[in-house]
């Protein structure tokens, strides 16, 4: 009996202990910021802190001025007239300049007690700019060329995604696209990061933007509905288009590869719906003058419109005939873990690259010409697509 109760304080002592530890821990940034949703004239920038906190980012000109020679600018994470209290923060910027350079710095202030109309504060955190140059960003605009990587079907190899960034070259990339499939299942915030996120960040993100187009694993796991709030995109939907330079770029979002009726999907998706909203946008996004009026027209779907399983011909269905009425040059996929080349067709007017989960896609397009090269993971050439300009 003595042995029982002496077990049960020691526990007690170990809880109350581990509480108080906790509870002692000061805020930090968890996870650095990230780029998401870039455009010529807005930018949303995303982090996380360990405690429920207010954000804000303090946003300079590039300049030669120090980020501590005069009090900068601050926009907060809000809505509907409110600052935002939690542990993950956006923060979106608008009406910025076109093609511009940008510095920044965010900031968590911790929310320690919130009681009718008193709010208590605790200790604010930041990005340095202090022991280091600050974090920066620049716009899309009128570049004169368009440089890009695309990755796929990691699965939370972060090993293998460390090489193919580093082959395809973050410092002449002018942005990153992320082509689905980073992992497995998508289980917890933290399974993402560790998954992908951390190394994205250390590697490019918190500087250069990285597009995200949704692969069918990322549809999978408890996490999955949360996966809107860490990449916002400039439609609000996880299908949007972009454009810099000469290039115009749709991302679309494949959905599930099965029937929604799968045992796989335990009944909690409805794709196909999802699918025929998606091409009523796709027909008014063709249509924009950055798609339309663009020298380079670009498609990135996970999956491609092919192979004959039924999210697959679903794409083929409801998304082929508007991109080819609309001139699609060329539609980059993944998902099949292996690398092929699809020639146009009389259904599919446009090649189609699918790059393997053990390659990476390297893009440049210049006002002559655009190249497709797709590298090993030792740099060796696997295959090359070359374009021509329109107009």
């Amino acid at each position: 009996m003595k042995h029982s109760k002496l077990k049960y304080y020691v526990l007690y002592w170990i809880v109350l202990t581990c509480v108080q530890v906790n509870a002692q821990e000061s805020i930090k940034l968890s996870h650095m910021p990230f780029i998401q949703g870039l455009t010529e004239q807005s930018v949303s920038i995303i982090w996380t802190s360990n405690k429920p906190a207010t954000g804000w980012v303090e946003l300079a000109p590039d300049d030669s001025s120090h980020f501590y020679h005069k009090e900068r600018p601050k926009f907060f994470a809000s809505a509907y007239g409110f600052k935002k209290v939690g542990t993950l923060h956006q923060v979106t910027l608008s009406h910025l300049k076109p093609g511009t350079r940008y510095r920044y710095r965010v900031y968590s202030q911790e929310v320690l007690k919130h009681e009718g109309v008193n709010v208590q504060y605790g200790k604010v955190v930041a990005s340095d700019v202090y022991k280091k140059a600050p974090l920066a960003f620049r716009t899309l605009g009128n570049a004169s060329s368009t440089h890009f990587t695309v990755v796929n079907d990691i699965h939370g190899r972060n090993e293998v995604l460390d090489k193919l960034l580093d082959l395809g070259d973050m410092k002449t990339s002018d942005f990153v696209i992320f082509n689905g499939d980073m992992v497995d299942n998508l289980l917890s915030e933290e399974q993402m990061y560790t998954g992908f996120m951390d190394l994205a960040i250390q590697k490019f993100a918190s500087e250069k933007p990285m597009f995200y187009a949704r692969g069918n694993h990322e549809t999978r796991g408890p996490f999955a509905i949360e996966y809107p709030r860490y990449f916002p995109t400039p439609t609000g939907k996880l299908y949007y288009q972009f454009r810099h330079g000469h290039t115009g770029v749709i991302v679309l979002d494949c959905g599930e590869d099965k029937p929604d009726t799968d045992i796989e999907y335990s009944g909690i998706v409805e794709m196909d719906n999802y699918r025929t909203e998606q091409a009523e946008w796709l027909k008014q996004a063709v249509q924009d003058p950055s798609f339309r009026d663009a020298k380079y027209k670009i498609v990135i779907c996970h999956m491609p419109p092919f192979g004959g399983w039924h999210g697959e011909q679903d794409i083929l269905e409801k998304f082929v005939p508007i991109l080819n009425d609309a001139g699609t040059q060329i539609m980059l996929s993944g998902h099949l873990h292996r690398h092929i080349i699809k020639p146009t067709s009389a259904m599919v007017k446009f090649p189609i690259i699918v790059n393997s989960n053990n390659n990476v896609l390297r893009v440049d397009l210049t006002d002559t010409e655009g190249t497709f090269k797709i590298l090993d993971q030792q740099g060796k050439l696997v295959d090359q697509v070359n374009l021509k300009p329109l107009n």
